[in-house]
């Protein structure tokens, strides 16, 4: 569906369901370079359970117009651009790896637009390797290789997947080859340049839910704790033999977390 966020068009799913009037809601935001499809499983699940999902593309990304948003916080204001259009309430916000700074600074600058909170593949600050960042600058292939590389436990890599049909890596790497030029080095950037992190992570005021590859290579598990340990009402889930890439490589277990901080009131953790 399309929606008109600050005169851009703009693309989001709804997992295939329909908006109901003063239902709880879900925000799903991607990570760099990546798009709502990241999504589906858990946007399908929790529109058929009673929430209003909105899983955008963000500007620039995917299906949406507009200019790219260069630092976590644009990005966060405009989430919450997002949602007032969209008229929703209640909301849940989910983030993974750079959505989960998204979420993150969202929910302590904007506290009114965040009921709950969860945090995947999360860290503060979420440093970005040279070779990588200036891959990415350079709109070279070599970037995603190593991204796709780095964000995949051993396991996935030796192939298999807990999905029937899905090849992670090759799904992984296509994912990001679908980005348009400059895409994955903004978000890369917007990263990497995030450093008040731990700062705002003290501000969260709502429940609050990280989630952790035990694998991860990407944002390193003892970063992740520290986030978690950061936030005033927050609970940890760890996923054994899963890294960054953790919705495609553990989507039960990730889901089954999500419902743990998505299904429980709002004043309670």
């Amino acid at each position: 569906m399309y929606l008109d966020v600050n005169g851009n068009k703009t693309f989001y799913s709804t997992g295939s369901g329909t908006n109901r009037e003063g239902a709880p809601a879900i925000v799903f935001i991607h990570g760099a370079g990546m798009d709502h499809t990241v999504w589906v499983m858990p946007a399908r699940h929790f529109a058929r359970h009673g929430f209003n999902v909105v899983a955008p593309d963000l500007p620039g990304h995917g299906r949406s117009a507009g200019d790219l948003l260069t630092s976590i916080d644009a990005i966060a204001d405009w989430i919450c651009e997002l949602i007032s259009a969209a008229g929703l309430q209640d909301t849940t916000v989910v983030g993974h790896s750079m959505g989960s700074l998204v979420a993150l600074n969202l929910a302590a600058r904007h506290p009114n637009f965040a009921s709950r909170l969860a945090l995947l593949g999360t860290s503060t600050p979420m440093l970005v390797a040279d070779p990588l960042l200036d891959a990415a600058r350079d709109n070279s292939h070599a970037a995603i290789d190593m991204a796709n590389t780095w964000s995949h436990s051993r396991s996935a890599q030796m192939g298999g997947s807990e999905v029937p049909g899905m090849w992670m890596t090759g799904g992984g790497e296509r994912l990001l080859e679908r980005a348009g030029e400059d895409v994955f080095f903004t978000d890369l950037n917007a990263c990497n340049s995030f450093d008040n992190g731990a700062e705002l992570a003290q501000q969260v005021q709502c429940p609050s839910l990280v989630i952790i590859g035990k694998q991860d290579m990407m944002t390193a598990p003892v970063k992740s704790h520290k986030v978690a340990q950061a936030i005033p009402e927050c609970r940890m889930i760890e996923l054994e033999g899963c890294g960054h890439s953790m919705l495609s490589e553990k989507p039960d277990a990730v889901l089954n977390a999500l419902k743990s901080i998505i299904q429980s009131p709002a004043n309670a953790v």
